[in-house]
C-alpha cells in the first residue's frame, strides 16, 4: 500500500513538474501589427515567468527562400531563447512572394519586415520588453532580411519603392510619423544581430535561377516562377532594382555607421547558403571594423533552427542545440541585463 501511495505521489509530482515547466513561458499569438492591402500580418510574442518586470528583446524572421513557411517553423526556437535565454521573443510573420495571388515584390517583404520591427519597439514594453535593449535574427531568407534592417534601414521614404531612390515604406509607422522621420530618428536601429546561414546577394542569385522554375521553391510554395519584382523588371535591365535588396553591396564601414555586435553563423556542409557567402559579408564587416563573430559549425547542413527535422537532414533537438547555445551567450553578452 505504501509503494502504491509512493508511486502516486512520483506521479503527482512528475506532472506538477511538467507543469510548471510548461508555464515557464507565456505565449501570445497571432497578434496583428499591420494590414498592407488587407493581408494580416501578425506575430507571437513569447513572455519568460522568471519574474522579472524587464527583459530584453530578441525579434526573428524566419526563412524559407521568401516563398514557403511561416513564423511557427521557429517555434521550438523561440521558446528555448525565452526559456534559457530570459528574453522576451517576437516571432515574425511577412508576406511571401506567393501571397496576394504570387503578386508580392520583393521590397515589399522587406518593408513588412521594417515595420514589424517598428511595432515591436513601439509596443514591446506591454509585453515586458526593454525596447532600448532588441536584438534581431533570421535564419536563411530570414538572415537576409536581419541584414537588410542593419544594412537598408535608414533608407525610408514615403514613397517607397516608387522613388527615385529605391527606399522602403515600412508597413507599419509609428503614429504621427512619416518614413523619412523614421530615417532621421533611425528608428530601425537595434543593439544586436544574429545572422543564422543568411542570404546575401540577390542580384547574384536572380542571376543565378532565383525567378526560373528550377528553383524549387516555387514549386514548394506552389507557385509559378516569376520576377522578384513582377515580370517587368529584370534582372539584366534593372540592376539597381536587385542591388537595392542585396545587403551585400550596403556594408558601411564603422567611421561611415557603427553597426551593432553580430554573430553570423553557418554549417560547413550548407550548399543553400554556403559558408563561402557567409563568410564574404563578415569580411566586408571586418574590413570596415564592425563587430562581428563568425562560427562555422562542421558537419552541418541548411537550416538546422528550424522546428523537427526537415529536407536538409537537420533536427533542431540534435543540430541546432550548440548553436542555440552559442546565440544565447552571445545576446547576454551584447545584451546586459
Amino acid at each position: 500500500m505504501r509503494s502504491s501511495i509512493k508511486l502516486f505521489v512520483m506521479l503527482c509530482a512528475g506532472i506538477f513538474s511538467l507543469a510548471a515547466s510548461a508555464a515557464e513561458v507565456k505565449i501570445h499569438k497571432a497578434i496583428e501589427f499591420a494590414k498592407p492591402d488587407n493581408f494580416p500580418l501578425t506575430l507571437d510574442i513569447y513572455v519568460p515567468q522568471s519574474g522579472k518586470k524587464s527583459y530584453p528583446v530578441l525579434v526573428i524572421y524566419h526563412g524559407g527562400g521568401w516563398l514557403v513557411n511561416n513564423n511557427s517553423i521557429m517555434n521550438d526556437l523561440s521558446s528555448k531563447i525565452a526559456r534559457d535565454g530570459d528574453m522576451v521573443v517576437a516571432n515574425m510573420n511577412y508576406r511571401l512572394l506567393v501571397d496576394q495571388n504570387n503578386t508580392v515584390t520583393m521590397n515589399q517583404i522587406i518593408e513588412d519586415v521594417f515595420g514589424g520591427l517598428l511595432w515591436v519597439k513601439d509596443h514591446i514594453a506591454e509585453y515586458q520588453g526593454d525596447p532600448t535593449r532588441v536584438a534581431i535574427t533570421g535564419d536563411s531568407a530570414g538572415g537576409h532580411l536581419t541584414t537588410m534592417i542593419l544594412t537598408r534601414g535608414r533608407q525610408l521614404e514615403s514613397d517607397g519603392f516608387a522613388g527615385p531612390s529605391l527606399g522602403f515604406k515600412p508597413s507599419y509607422l509609428p503614429a504621427g510619423k512619416t518614413a523619412e522621420q523614421v530615417a532621421k530618428e533611425d528608428g530601425l536601429k537595434v543593439q544586436a544581430a544574429v545572422v543564422s546561414y543568411g542570404a546575401f546577394d540577390l542580384y547574384k542569385a536572380a542571376q543565378g535561377g532565383f525567378e526560373t522554375a528550377g528553383n524549387m521553391f516555387w514549386k514548394f510554395g506552389k507557385a509559378e516562377a516569376r520576377g522578384l519584382f513582377g515580370n517587368k523588371i529584370n534582372v539584366k535591365d534593372n540592376v539597381d532594382y536587385y542591388q537595392a535588396v542585396s545587403p551585400i553591396y550596403f556594408v558601411p564601414k564603422s567611421s561611415e555607421y557603427p553597426l551593432p555586435p553580430q554573430f553570423v553563423h553557418v554549417g560547413s556542409l550548407d550548399k543553400t547558403t554556403p559558408p563561402e557567402a557567409a563568410q564574404a559579408y563578415v569580411d566586408l564587416l571586418t574590413a570596415g571594423k564592425q563587430p562581428v563573430e563568425y562560427k562555422v559549425y562542421p558537419g552541418k547542413n541548411h537550416a538546422y533552427l528550424d522546428n523537427g527535422c526537415n529536407w536538409a537532414n537537420s533536427c533542431f533537438d540534435k543540430d541546432a542545440v550548440e548553436p542555440v547555445n552559442d546565440i544565447i551567450v552571445f545576446l547576454r553578452k551584447t545584451l546586459k541585463d
